[in-house]
């Protein structure tokens, strides 16, 4: 089994903007669709965050959509698992894992430092100011976290995509087909 490591990992978020407009329930009862469509208010207005996973060469691995106004650190551990059930071979073997996550200010809490740490996960995750690092437990690698600015190109592209940054779409489900649709075409320009 030919095994491969990600030498980093970022995870970041993008918020598409839509025309305030309350969401309105869905007659069809699609139960894959959240009930708030994930749109949500907070400072920026009426909103919908795009939480990313990808790889040190700024391949997408997962991602997930949430209102506005959700910390970016709530779907934290979904993201890991949805990347983890990824990457697995042909006969559902696991062939990669984080060996380092990267992510802003908006992660940093010792919960989450601790959550890494036991699955192996060296966190990259700079101090707030009101913080004091000496009680951290691990030290902030200041030369690794350059690496995030990999998820940060990676969401600058996704944002070249009108439909993405706009989000025309109601539904959650078609926002994140068209999310998946511009990862493909990334992935799809690889192969050239």
């Amino acid at each position: 089994m030919q095994e491969r490591l990600i030498k980093s990992c970022g995870v970041s978020m993008a918020r598409a903007s839509e025309p305030p407009a309350a969401p309105e329930a869905e007659d069809k009862n699609d139960p894959e669709e959240p009930t708030d469509h994930a749109l949500g208010r907070s400072r920026g207005g009426f909103s919908t965050k795009v939480h990313i996973v990808c790889d040190g060469q700024g391949h997408p691995l997962c991602f997930q959509l949430t209102p506005g106004q959700t910390h970016d650190s709530a779907v934290l551990d979904t993201l890991l698992e949805e990347a983890n059930e990824t990457l697995l071979d042909s006969q559902g073997e696991p062939i990669a894992w984080p060996l380092a996550l990267a992510g802003d200010k908006g992660y940093r809490a010792n919960w989450i430092d601790e959550y890494l740490l036991e699955l192996n996960i060296l966190p990259v995750i700079p101090c707030k100011g009101s913080d004091h690092r000496e009680e951290r437990l691990i030290e902030f690698d200041r030369q690794l976290y350059r690496q995030r600015n990999i998820v940060e190109r990676l969401i600058g592209w996704l944002k070249e995509s009108r439909r993405i940054l706009s989000r025309f779409d109601k539904t959650a489900k078609n926002y994140a087909g068209f999310v998946t649709l511009a990862f493909i075409q990334r992935y799809l320009r690889l192969a050239e």
